[in-house]
Protein backbone atom coordinates (compact mmCIF):
# COMPACT_ATOMS: atom_id res chain seq x y z
CA UNK A 1 0.00 0.00 0.00
CA UNK A 2 1.15 3.15 -1.27
CA UNK A 3 1.49 5.92 1.81
CA UNK A 4 2.04 10.07 0.85
CA UNK A 5 4.29 11.34 3.25
CA UNK A 6 3.38 13.97 5.44
CA UNK A 7 4.77 17.80 4.59
CA UNK A 8 6.72 19.15 7.50
CA UNK A 9 6.11 22.76 5.97
CA UNK A 10 2.97 24.88 6.56
CA UNK A 11 0.18 25.14 4.32
CA UNK A 12 0.95 28.12 2.27
CA UNK A 13 -1.51 28.95 -0.23
CA UNK A 14 0.92 31.51 -3.20
CA UNK A 15 -1.47 34.52 -2.72
CA UNK A 16 0.15 37.97 -3.31
CA UNK A 17 -1.29 41.53 -2.45
CA UNK A 18 0.54 44.41 -4.80
CA UNK A 19 0.67 47.64 -3.64
CA UNK A 20 2.27 50.71 -4.86
CA UNK A 21 2.72 49.75 -8.38
CA UNK A 22 4.84 46.39 -8.32
CA UNK A 23 5.43 45.71 -4.66
CA UNK A 24 3.59 42.75 -2.30
CA UNK A 25 3.22 40.94 0.65
CA UNK A 26 2.19 37.48 1.38
CA UNK A 27 -1.31 36.96 2.22
CA UNK A 28 -2.30 34.25 4.96
CA UNK A 29 1.03 35.56 6.58
CA UNK A 30 1.51 38.65 9.18
CA UNK A 31 3.99 41.55 8.04
CA UNK A 32 5.32 44.25 9.84
CA UNK A 33 4.90 47.78 9.34
CA UNK A 34 6.85 50.43 11.50
CA UNK A 35 8.03 54.06 11.13
CA UNK A 36 6.64 57.39 11.87
CA UNK A 37 4.12 56.52 8.81
CA UNK A 38 3.17 52.94 9.09
CA UNK A 39 -0.60 53.93 9.94
CA UNK A 40 -0.03 55.87 6.52
CA UNK A 41 1.57 52.27 4.85
CA UNK A 42 -1.50 50.31 6.19
CA UNK A 43 -3.86 52.75 4.65
CA UNK A 44 -2.16 52.71 1.62
CA UNK A 45 -2.32 48.84 1.42
CA UNK A 46 -5.97 48.92 2.55
CA UNK A 47 -6.56 51.24 -0.65
CA UNK A 48 -5.68 48.47 -3.03
CA UNK A 49 -8.03 45.95 -1.47
CA UNK A 50 -11.60 45.54 -1.38
CA UNK A 51 -13.98 44.56 1.68
CA UNK A 52 -13.64 44.94 4.89
CA UNK A 53 -10.76 45.96 7.16
CA UNK A 54 -10.78 45.59 10.68
CA UNK A 55 -8.56 47.70 12.73
CA UNK A 56 -7.55 46.61 16.57
CA UNK A 57 -6.36 49.49 18.56
CA UNK A 58 -5.29 50.21 22.38
CA UNK A 59 -8.54 51.45 23.89
CA UNK A 60 -6.26 53.54 26.69
CA UNK A 61 -4.19 55.36 23.75
CA UNK A 62 -5.80 58.80 22.94
CA UNK A 63 -4.20 58.47 19.14
CA UNK A 64 -7.30 57.63 16.51
CA UNK A 65 -7.43 57.71 12.61
CA UNK A 66 -8.74 61.31 11.38
CA UNK A 67 -11.59 60.27 8.84
CA UNK A 68 -10.68 63.04 6.52
CA UNK A 69 -7.11 61.76 6.21
CA UNK A 70 -7.94 58.11 5.91
CA UNK A 71 -10.46 58.94 2.92
CA UNK A 72 -7.99 59.53 0.08
CA UNK A 73 -6.21 56.48 1.34
CA UNK A 74 -8.76 53.77 1.64
CA UNK A 75 -12.84 54.65 2.12
CA UNK A 76 -13.34 55.27 5.79
CA UNK A 77 -16.80 53.10 5.44
CA UNK A 78 -14.70 49.61 4.79
CA UNK A 79 -13.23 49.83 8.60
CA UNK A 80 -14.60 48.63 11.85
CA UNK A 81 -12.44 49.97 14.84
CA UNK A 82 -12.21 48.00 17.37
CA UNK A 83 -10.59 49.51 20.81
CA UNK A 84 -8.63 46.47 23.30
CA UNK A 85 -8.44 46.81 26.79
CA UNK A 86 -4.59 45.37 26.47
CA UNK A 87 -2.18 44.82 24.15
CA UNK A 88 -2.55 40.65 24.40
CA UNK A 89 -6.32 41.31 23.29
CA UNK A 90 -5.47 42.72 19.98
CA UNK A 91 -3.20 39.87 19.54
CA UNK A 92 -5.95 37.60 20.46
CA UNK A 93 -8.58 39.87 18.09
CA UNK A 94 -6.23 39.65 15.20
CA UNK A 95 -5.69 35.17 15.40
CA UNK A 96 -9.30 34.93 15.80
CA UNK A 97 -10.16 37.12 12.80
CA UNK A 98 -7.30 35.74 10.36
CA UNK A 99 -8.88 31.89 11.69
CA UNK A 100 -12.40 32.84 10.51
CA UNK A 101 -10.85 33.73 6.86
CA UNK A 102 -14.14 36.38 6.06
CA UNK A 103 -12.20 39.37 6.79
CA UNK A 104 -9.58 40.22 3.93
CA UNK A 105 -7.53 42.42 5.93
CA UNK A 106 -6.89 43.10 9.64
CA UNK A 107 -4.53 45.38 11.13
CA UNK A 108 -2.94 45.41 14.64
CA UNK A 109 -1.83 49.05 16.24
CA UNK A 110 0.30 47.67 19.04
CA UNK A 111 2.30 49.44 21.88
CA UNK A 112 5.06 47.19 21.14
CA UNK A 113 6.72 44.48 19.07
CA UNK A 114 5.19 41.24 20.36
CA UNK A 115 6.67 38.15 21.13
CA UNK A 116 7.54 34.83 18.54
CA UNK A 117 4.78 32.66 19.93
CA UNK A 118 2.09 34.73 19.41
CA UNK A 119 3.14 35.61 15.94
CA UNK A 120 3.56 32.22 14.80
CA UNK A 121 0.23 31.15 16.21
CA UNK A 122 -1.21 34.33 14.03
CA UNK A 123 0.73 32.64 10.92
CA UNK A 124 -1.40 29.42 11.58
CA UNK A 125 -4.54 31.44 11.75
CA UNK A 126 -4.04 32.87 8.55
CA UNK A 127 -3.75 29.33 6.68
CA UNK A 128 -6.34 28.23 8.56
CA UNK A 129 -8.75 30.97 7.05
CA UNK A 130 -7.55 30.52 4.14
CA UNK A 131 -8.21 26.95 4.14
CA UNK A 132 -11.52 26.77 5.98
CA UNK A 133 -12.55 29.95 5.33
CA UNK A 134 -13.71 32.45 2.05
CA UNK A 135 -10.70 34.09 1.37
CA UNK A 136 -7.04 34.36 1.90
CA UNK A 137 -6.76 36.79 4.87
CA UNK A 138 -4.18 39.48 5.58
CA UNK A 139 -2.51 40.55 9.00
CA UNK A 140 -0.27 43.64 9.43
CA UNK A 141 0.67 44.66 12.60
CA UNK A 142 2.37 48.28 13.39
CA UNK A 143 4.84 48.61 15.82
CA UNK A 144 7.13 51.80 17.00
CA UNK A 145 10.10 49.63 16.91
CA UNK A 146 9.45 46.98 14.11
CA UNK A 147 11.45 44.63 16.25
CA UNK A 148 8.61 41.94 16.25
CA UNK A 149 10.17 38.10 15.47
CA UNK A 150 8.93 35.43 13.14
CA UNK A 151 6.89 37.78 10.78
CA UNK A 152 7.22 37.14 7.15
CA UNK A 153 8.11 40.61 6.26
CA UNK A 154 8.71 43.97 7.91
CA UNK A 155 8.44 47.66 6.40
CA UNK A 156 9.62 50.77 7.03
CA UNK A 157 8.47 54.24 6.45
CA UNK A 158 8.81 57.63 7.08
CA UNK A 159 8.65 60.78 5.37
CA UNK A 160 10.89 62.27 3.03
CA UNK A 161 9.85 65.46 2.50
CA UNK A 162 11.74 68.68 0.65
CA UNK A 163 10.49 72.27 -0.10
CA UNK A 164 7.22 72.14 -2.30
CA UNK A 165 7.54 68.11 -2.23
CA UNK A 166 5.54 65.88 -0.40
CA UNK A 167 7.51 62.23 -0.24
CA UNK A 168 8.29 59.59 1.88
CA UNK A 169 10.60 56.61 2.22
CA UNK A 170 9.88 53.02 2.40
CA UNK A 171 12.57 50.54 3.23
CA UNK A 172 11.84 46.70 3.16
CA UNK A 173 14.40 46.06 6.30
CA UNK A 174 13.00 42.24 6.25
CA UNK A 175 11.74 39.48 4.06
CA UNK A 176 12.32 35.75 4.06
CA UNK A 177 13.21 35.56 0.21
CA UNK A 178 14.22 39.31 -1.04
CA UNK A 179 16.69 41.30 -0.21
CA UNK A 180 16.89 44.76 1.52
CA UNK A 181 15.68 47.53 -0.59
CA UNK A 182 14.35 50.75 -0.03
CA UNK A 183 12.17 53.49 -2.55
CA UNK A 184 10.81 57.04 -2.20
CA UNK A 185 6.99 57.37 -2.44
CA UNK A 186 5.19 60.00 -4.27
CA UNK A 187 1.88 61.28 -4.45
CA UNK A 188 0.31 60.56 -7.94
CA UNK A 189 -3.14 61.80 -9.15
CA UNK A 190 -5.71 60.71 -7.32
CA UNK A 191 -3.05 58.50 -5.49
CA UNK A 192 0.52 57.40 -4.44
CA UNK A 193 3.66 55.52 -6.45
CA UNK A 194 6.85 54.80 -6.60
CA UNK A 195 8.89 57.39 -7.75
CA UNK A 196 10.51 56.90 -10.92
CA UNK A 197 13.57 54.34 -10.95
CA UNK A 198 13.19 53.92 -7.30
CA UNK A 199 14.17 50.78 -5.73
CA UNK A 200 17.35 50.24 -8.44
CA UNK A 201 19.93 49.96 -5.20
CA UNK A 202 19.39 47.15 -3.29
CA UNK A 203 21.69 47.84 -0.20
CA UNK A 204 22.02 44.29 1.63
CA UNK A 205 20.72 40.55 1.58
CA UNK A 206 18.18 40.66 4.41
CA UNK A 207 19.48 37.83 7.59
CA UNK A 208 16.59 36.10 8.57
CA UNK A 209 15.56 36.23 12.38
Amino acid sequence: MHHTPLARTPHRPEQAQFFLDRLSIARTRVHELCGPARHRLAALIAGTMTGEVWWVAPAWSPARLYGPGLAPLADPGRFTFIGARRAEDILWTLEEVLRAGVVPLVVGDLPGPPGLTPVRRMHLAGETGAREGRLAPLGLILTPEGAAQGVESRWHMAPDHSPGREAWRLTRSRARTLPEQSWQVLPRGRGFGLAPGAGARQERATEQD
